[in-house]
């Protein structure tokens, strides 16, 4: 939990900070854990950040799992993991963010992560070069270009915090990854087809599938659904009945009147409600989700939950 909890504060204060100016006291002050702890867990802020990282590859990895890609023919495959990732970044924008922009500008371990799971992006394009007989005399770097052009693409988005889902993209990043390998008709097939019905979530805590429509449960709400308020939604999912004080410190909020705040707001749009008899007759709140709530957490961070139970 202590560990969660610093990587949430990273996160957080990364995306708020930029990484240059983010230290390990930021992020320990966050967390409201000590410092002392934190380099129990970590070496130093850098080794915090190849966790999140690794953290984020991981989720990535399980619903690439979930999705059953191993048999589909090539460009099957490729379409499906990239609309995979694509709707994991939607979800996560602020995780995405520190994983793609800040990640730049991380020490020679985290760049040297990021290479080798852009490699690994890298080897599976490369694979290609296989679909057809032509293709087999694509230049072998192609497929390396492919992937750097679609970061840069993806990159330049998540900076500018363009509001349009980058799912959205999937046809014109698959038109540019299939046109030199299978032609141009291939190509402009791609961007004619419709994304894909069904988007597999697996829930990091239980590492069970739930499925996720396509369509944005988030869209009529009138916030912002930050990385903070998904943490309270996911702390709400994880322990129903949980108190204002837990959730402040469960999702690593220091200031207990902004989490009441926050609580109240997500009360009033219909994502809470409060099973408890309240301060106002001297006992704690009991947040639990509403059936709205669980739709809304389920898109954000891939959990279900049914009665007070995680299920699949």
């Amino acid at each position: 939990m202590q560990r969660a909890r610093l990587l949430s504060a990273a996160v957080a204060t990364v995306e708020e900070l930029g990484y240059a100016r983010a230290s390990v006291a930021h992020i320990t002050s966050r967390a409201r854990i000590s410092r002392r702890t934190f380099y129990d867990l970590f070496e130093n802020r850098e080794d915090c950040l190849l966790a999140v990282m690794e953290d984020a590859a991981g989720r990535v990895e399980r619903e690439l799992a979930v999705a059953g890609l191993t048999e589909l023919p090539w460009r099957e495959r490729v379409r499906a993991g990239l609309w995979t990732i694509l709707c994991f970044f939607d979800r996560e924008p602020e995780l995405a963010r520190v994983c793609v922009v800040q990640g730049t500008r991380g020490g020679q371990r985290v760049l040297e992560r990021r290479e080798e799971l852009f490699g690994r992006l890298a080897a599976v394009l490369e694979e290609g070069r296989g679909a057809i007989a032509r293709a087999a005399e694509v230049p072998p770097l192609t497929a390396e270009g492919l992937v750097g052009a679609a970061v840069a693409i993806l990159h330049k988005r998540l900076l500018a915090r363009e509001r349009e889902p980058l799912s959205g993209l999937l046809g014109e990043l698959m038109s540019l990854i299939v046109l030199p390998y299978l032609g141009p008709a291939a190509a402009r097939r791609e961007r004619a087809l419709p994304a894909p019905g069904l988007v597999p979530v697996v829930s990091s805590r239980t590492r069970r599938a739930v499925r996720v429509s396509r369509e944005d449960p988030l869209a009529d709400i009138p916030m912002r659904l930050t990385y903070r308020t998904a943490r309270v939604l996911e702390v709400v999912a994880e322990e129903p009945g949980v108190s204002n004080r837990l959730v402040a410190e469960r999702a690593g909020v220091s200031d207990q009147g902004q989490v009441s705040k926050l609580l109240a707001r997500l009360e009033r749009l219909g994502l809470l409600h409060n099973t408890g008899a309240g301060h106002s007759r001297g006992e704690r709140n009991a947040w639990r989700l509403t059936d709205r709530g669980v739709q809304v957490t389920q898109a954000i961070g891939g959990y279900a939950h049914d009665n007070g139970e995680v299920s699949s």
